[in-house]
């Protein structure tokens, strides 16, 4: 199953490319070369030119089974999408043009999904703060004094946050109304400022029930926002997952993510336990490990069962 070329049955994002390949076409034939039969258009430095994707994908049967919103827009830069809550009318109508220029690209690309990442809290002292914490995360490690001043952080930003996590969920159903053939999913954010917290997650899924948006786990995320006294990864599964649409698998361990699987701290077992057989299941490691991560990375999650 895990020979070159035999099909596999997961996902490769294109973010595991980084700049190395220029065109998706070529992506898809180095996808393939690996056993992938799906792809998700996934965030990158420079966007990789999209002429000749059809032909490539006419010859390989290569699906784009996901879009993260902001895959066509240089990632150096902070990304228009991710300011969908912000309180400035200017700046959300011009996150929401962007999302909706990618959903666009999602229904011409026949890709069914566009996945939505986080973003942070725009008050700028809880920002401060948030780095704060971070610096002394990294410093003196997290202990249990730490943990709990994170969450009581986390709290304040929730309830802060109001107001943005209402412009969220307007600027949701906004687009979901407009692009009813596509489904939308949103991803929690890494860092403890982020507006999709545990339980912000929740009221944003409970508010669009009716348009069935839905739930995007990243394990590496997830696996960071927990080494910072946040909820588990084990909860946000356990609670999420019958909402989940898809996951983005990778290990973490330290302050890094998107590291080959198996070499991290991710505890994968209780992974494959809660999450869906149907969820779609995306591969997203670093542009800096190639060809044998990515090949040992499949091995070891159909190894697991997955």
């Amino acid at each position: 199953m895990t020979a070159p070329g035999i099909p596999n049955p997961y996902a490769l994002s294109t973010s595991c490319f980084g700049t190395r390949l220029g065109h998706v076409q070529d992506q898809v034939f180095a996808a393939v070369g690996m056993g992938f039969r799906r792809i998700e258009l996934g965030l990158s430095d420079a966007p990789a030119a999209m002429d000749g994707t059809d032909e490539a994908q006419r010859e390989t049967g290569v699906e784009i089974v996901s879009m993260v919103a902001g895959c066509r827009d240089s990632a150096d830069r902070e990304l228009p999408v991710t300011r969908l809550a912000s309180l400035d009318e200017t700046v959300a109508e011009r996150a929401v043009n962007s999302v909706r220029r990618h959903a666009r690209l999602a229904k011409m690309w026949g890709c069914p999904t566009v996945v939505l990442r986080g973003s942070s809290i725009e008050d700028r002292a809880l920002r401060a703060e948030a780095r704060s914490f971070e610096a002394r995360a990294l410093k003196d490690g997290v202990g249990p004094e730490l943990r709990e001043e994170v969450g009581l952080y986390v709290q304040r930003v929730q309830r802060a946050g109001q107001p943005q996590l209402v412009n969220l969920c307007r600027a949701l159903h906004e687009l979901m109304t407009e692009f009813p053939d596509l489904a939308f999913a949103v991803e929690p954010g890494r860092y403890i400022d982020d507006l999709l917290g545990f339980d912000a997650m929740g009221w944003v899924l409970d508010d669009l029930a009716r348009l069935r948006v839905s739930y995007w786990h990243d394990v590496g995320r997830v696996h960071m926002r927990e080494k910072q006294g946040l909820p588990k990864q084990e909860r946000w599964l356990e609670t999420y997952g019958r909402r989940m649409r898809g996951i983005h698998l990778q290990d973490a361990a330290d302050d890094e993510t998107a590291m080959p699987i198996g070499l991290g701290e991710v505890d994968f077992q209780m992974v494959v336990e809660f999450t869906p057989k149907d969820a779609l299941k995306v591969l997203e490691l670093s542009s800096r490990h190639g060809r044998p991560e990515i090949l040992s990375s499949v091995q070891f999650l159909l190894g697991m069962g997955f």
